[in-house]
């Protein structure tokens, strides 16, 4: 049985691009962990892929899986990654102790051992970098948490405090749905998905919807926040240093005492735009090797 697996989400052809370089990242930087199985969950059919794309599956052995997603949520925010999740989590089985879910959009620079679950923990996890629908820990509980609380089973006694990465607000549980590192075993990712099924259009969500499109966009996020409070004690669950997952494209904002001095400190980092951006490297020091090969798939970065 491996350590780990990793596992991200493709949606088509762009996010696939972004996929490879996360999969050439751990074969390149990833030292004793850079030959673990890396799965790609595509939404769509092996044929929206380009003949270079084909080849880079195979030269960095990646396995290449597609997946179902319930036609009812199909078009829905972010319904694809919590469908490939669970399809990931299936896939991993008894082959890794633990799978590492991440965003395609995401590259990881140094060996991932502080990624590795020590005895008792079943959840390694970042929480979100901003506040956004989160609910506030000083504040009363208010309806939709409360409709997100009672569909997923959580006993409002486990709820415990946690303060978001950048604007560094304390709030209940809620938790960045693109970096996981989770025991299959468990099946985190299957109750995510079928909760999400059930209640993502249950009229009672529908008013937030009409309210603010962020409930929309981030319903999926909450209902992992309910799984995993109900589904673990706090004790068995592990945040994750900042140093994985760093919301690079969020430099400027990130709070000072806890800003790497350079790229090649962190773990992991996801970077959206970052790369596009005139003068990125004016923005934060990157040393060789690391900024060698950043420079030679700027261009990929950047689309």
């Amino acid at each position: 049985m491996h350590k780990m697996i990793f596992a991200c989400f493709a949606a088509g052809k762009k996010d696939a691009s972004r996929a490879l370089l996360l999969a050439e990242s751990i074969r390149t930087f990833a030292g004793e962990y850079s030959s673990l199985p890396f799965l790609m969950m595509l939404l769509q059919d092996n044929d929206s892929l380009t003949e270079t794309q084909r080849a880079l599956i195979e030269h960095l052995d990646v396995e290449l899986h597609t997946f179902e997603i319930d036609p009812s949520a199909a078009g829905f925010p972010f319904a694809g990654k919590v469908a490939a999740s669970a399809a990931a989590e299936i896939r991993s089985g008894e082959r890794a102790s633990q799978l590492v879910w991440m965003d395609s959009g995401t590259l990881v620079v140094n060996p991932v051992d502080q990624m590795l679950h020590p005895r008792g923990i079943s959840l390694g996890y970042r929480p979100v970098d901003h506040l956004l629908i989160g609910s506030p820990y000083d504040e009363p509980i208010d309806s939709f948490w409360d409709f997100i609380y009672e569909s997923c089973g959580v006993s409002k006694d486990d709820i415990y405090p946690m303060v978001t990465s950048t604007d560094q607000v304390k709030m209940r549980p809620y938790i960045n749905a693109g970096m996981l590192v989770v025991r299959p075993e468990d099946e985190l990712l299957q109750r995510w998905r079928d909760t999400f099924l059930e209640i993502f259009q249950d009229r009672q969500v529908l008013k937030f919807y009409e309210a603010d499109q962020l409930y929309r966009i981030f319903i999926h996020q909450a209902v992992l926040a309910g799984c995993v409070i109900a589904g673990y004690r706090q004790e068995e669950t592990l945040e994750l240093p900042h140093e994985i997952n760093y919301p690079l494209h969020m430099h400027a904002q990130y709070p000072p005492r806890r800003k790497p001095a350079a790229l090649n400190q962190l773990v992991s980092f996801r970077y959206e735009r970052f790369f596009s951006k005139p003068g990125w490297l004016d923005s934060i020091q990157v040393d060789p090797p690391l900024v060698d090969w950043l420079k030679q798939r700027e261009k990929l970065l950047s689309s």
